[in-house]
Parts: structure tokens; C-alpha cells; sequence
């Protein structure tokens, strides 16, 4: 694996108080769901809000900086990635509660404990989060939706960090939700958010996220290293009947194969790369664009240097 160079003794020597933890050249292939690509250059894991703040604050204007949650809907190319890796862990942003109708969560809370707070606290509305495999800022930054729900419809405000290290409080209005996506400043880290929910029998909430898990195991394959949903829905057509038409289900490279149960899935058969997975991807863009002149946009994100 090719690595970069060590640039962490420079950073502390900067940052004297920083609290988190600062590692050269670490494999991300683990923190992905894929389980594919190249290291982090730096990948810093902050202990909280304050500690990210400071990080920000002191680190050189020049080195990029990317953001990772549970690498649940990301490819990791096998170059790595150069500058910062920042993955906030639970431990720091990890806290979901429920007062009134309101759910408050750290951004490295799951989706779906954002669900089970919710229904613990008999309140409606956001049992779509039970089908989602990420994390909060995830969520925020990709307008995450599922089963006809999306982030925006619940959403009251969000906490960011720029890269100056000041600290920004925004509304639902201020995200400029789009689909699949929000309309803030990419250099914007956040840290927490506020949902809004609305009392209902409990009974009714657990049916209702019993049905999004029965909908997950039955149509999705949850059981492989997949990245979720692949491509965006174009609008008014679903990518996987797309991707179907164009005899895409189980097409492969390499280690890479079209889901044979859900064709927007990709998955890693056990020896992908990140350039199989990206390829595969490409490939069945092509196709679709060949067969219904339709152009797919990708929903996954990608980083990193290509291998």
C-alpha cells in the first residue's frame, strides 16, 4: 500500500492541547463497509466539539480535509487519501435523547438509534432512519431519505464547524436541502442536530420500522460489503429498473458485482478493489446511458487518489 508522507509530528507540535487522536498513514479500508481502498494521509479522531474546533483552527490552510462517518455509502480509492481524514467517533458525537418531540443526536449517532430514541419516546415521524445505514452527518449532508421520508422533512437545526473553527448553528432553510443532497459549505463539520417528531401510539412507530427492516432484509442485500444505494433515482424513473434494462444485474469486475437482488447495489464478492468497485460503477453508467440515454448520477461517494 503506498503511503504519504508523515506529517503528524509537525501537526501536535502546532496543536499542544489537542485531545484526539492523530494517526499517519492509516488504512481506511476497515472504517469502509466495503472493506476497500488506501490510507488516510492523517486521519484525526477528534474527543469533541471543542477539540474539532481547535484542530481546525490550527491546521495549515493548504491540507485538504475530508470527512468520513461509518463509510457506509463510500468508495475509498486505493491511492489513498492525502491531507486530513477526520472521522468523528461516538465517544465525542455519539449522544441521542429525546425531550418533548424533539431528538437531539451527535453526528456519529446511527441513523437508526435516531429511530429507536425516537419510538422509545413515542414519537412518529422519523422511523424511515431505521433503514438507513449511516450516520447523522451523513444524513445532513446527503439529505438521507428512505421509504418516502427524507432528513428535511424533519429536521429542525444543525451544528457546524467551518474550517476556521467557528462554530455555526443552521436552520432547515439554511441547509438548502436538495434531493440526495444539502446545499451548505462543504468545509462546514457537523457535530449535532435537532429532529422533530410527533406523538403517536408507540405501537403504530414499531410497526412501522418493523416494516422498513422487513423491507431492507427482503429487497437489499444487507448481508454483503455493499455501499448502499449506488446511483440517485433520476427523476421519475428508479435506477435499479435502469440498470436492470440494461442487463446490468450480476455484471462484474474483478471482485465487483452488480447485486443479482437489488441491481443499484454494487458489492465486494471478497477481493474488490476500490478501482473494481469504481469501474463497475462506471461501466453500468455507460450501458444505462447507451440503452435508455439516461445519464445516472452517482449516489455513493467517492475519494482518494485513484490506484
Amino acid at each position: 500500500m503506498a503511503t504519504f508522507p508523515d506529517i503528524t509530528p509537525e501537526l501536535k507540535a502546532a496543536m499542544p492541547d489537542l485531545r484526539g487522536r492523530l494517526l499517519a498513514n492509516e488504512s481506511l479500508a476497515p472504517l469502509t463497509w466495503f472493506r476497500v481502498g488506501g490510507c488516510a494521509q492523517v486521519l484525526f479522531t477528534p474527543a469533541d466539539e471543542d477539540d474539532l474546533a481547535y484542530f481546525l483552527k490550527n491546521l495549515p490552510g493548504e491540507l485538504a480535509v475530508t470527512v468520513v462517518g461509518v463509510g457506509s455509502n463510500l468508495i475509498v480509492r486505493d491511492g489513498g487519501v492525502l491531507g486530513v481524514v477526520i472521522r468523528l467517533s461516538p465517544r465525542g458525537f455519539g449522544e441521542a435523547t429525546a425531550e418533548d418531540d424533539i431528538i437531539s443526536a451527535g453526528t456519529a449517532v446511527l441513523d437508526k438509534r435516531v429511530a429507536e430514541v425516537a419510538a422509545a419516546a413515542s414519537l412518529s415521524d422519523l422511523e424511515f432512519f431505521f433503514g438507513i445505514p449511516g450516520t447523522v452527518g451523513g444524513a445532513l449532508r446527503m439529505n438521507a431519505g428512505a421509504n418516502g421520508a427524507e432528513t428535511k422533512d424533519v429536521l429542525i437545526d444543525a451544528v457546524g464547524i467551518d474550517r476556521a473553527g467557528n462554530k455555526h448553528i443552521l436552520t432547515n432553510a439554511d441547509m438548502k436541502f436538495v434531493y440526495r443532497a444539502s446545499g451548505i459549505d462543504p468545509g462546514i463539520i457537523f457535530t449535532s442536530a435537532r429532529f422533530r417528531g410527533t406523538a403517536a401510539a408507540p405501537e403504530s412507530i414499531r410497526a412501522r420500522m418493523n416494516e422498513v427492516q422487513t423491507h431492507r432484509e427482503t429487497a437489499q442485500p444487507i448481508r454483503d460489503k455493499t455501499g448502499g444505494s449506488t446511483f440517485k433515482n433520476p427523476p421519475g424513473n428508479s435506477a435499479w429498473k435502469l440498470i436492470d434494462a440494461a442487463g446490468c444485474r450480476g455484471l462484474r469486475v474483478g471482485g465487483a458485482q452488480v447485486s443479482e437482488m437489488h441491481c443499484n447495489f454494487l458489492i465486494n464478492t471478497g477481493n474488490a478493489t476500490g478501482h473494481d468497485i469504481e469501474t463497475l460503477g462506471e461501466t453500468v453508467r455507460a450501458r444505462v446511458k447507451e440503452t435508455s440515454g439516461i445519464e445516472l448520477q452517482w449516489e455513493i461517494k467517492r475519494i482518494g487518489i485513484p490506484g
